[in-house]
């Protein structure tokens, strides 16, 4: 008994990196920023209770800085925006976000900090004005998330989609006990998009 649950325990586990690792190879396809350019990456907060900095959004922060630094590597110069208002705290999720990105990852470029969203559409919403501005975008979450954004982004500003470029949103391994939840939820909630019209 003992080993059918171990089996079927690493059998979620590899299920949930594979759906990861598939969503990030769709996203090879898109752009990539070019030499003299500007990346804009925008993370998605995510419900933060307290004012220490969950692990999800760890996460998150952590992929933007990939993201971020990828872009300079390639030529381009990056800025942050950390997107996300008080939803299940006192404080902003863009906030907390900030706070880590500069103080424990110690990004140096620029972060601004969207504090209103209260869910992915609005993340998405009130993050154009930021977008309008820059050559190239990365929404910054897990792969599943980050797809669900950039549907958003087409919904809301088609014009705006040619600017979208992946992020660095998987690394086998990282987050391998979360990735089936999140896997699971978002193939779910990317597959209600597509019989929705409108789903903010």
């Amino acid at each position: 008994m003992a080993a059918i649950l171990s089996a079927t325990g690493l059998a979620v586990l590899l299920a949930g990196e594979l759906v990861h690792s598939l969503t990030a190879r769709q996203a090879v396809g898109l752009p990539r920023p070019t030499p003299g350019s500007t990346v804009l990456v925008v993370v998605l907060g995510f419900g933060n209770r307290g004012r220490r900095i969950n692990t999800v959004n760890r996460w998150r922060a952590r992929i933007a800085i990939r993201t971020a630094r990828a872009a300079r590597t390639a030529g381009a110069s990056a800025a942050i925006l950390c997107s996300g208002g008080a939803v299940r705290g006192s404080t902003a999720e863009a906030v907390i976000l900030r706070d880590y990105i500069t103080q424990v990852l110690h990004w140096d470029g620029p972060v601004s900090v969207e504090s209103r969203s209260r869910s992915t559409w609005e993340n998405v919403r009130n993050s154009l004005p930021w977008v309008a501005s820059t050559d190239w975008v990365a929404f910054a979450s897990n792969g599943l998330h980050a797809a669900k954004a950039r549907v958003y982004l087409a919904r809301q500003r088609p014009d705006l989609c040619s600017r979208i470029v992946a992020a660095k949103d998987y690394r086998f391994g990282e987050m391998i006990v979360l990735k089936p939840l999140f896997g699971a939820v978002g193939l779910w909630k990317l597959r209600t998009l597509f019989h929705v019209e409108h789903s903010p």
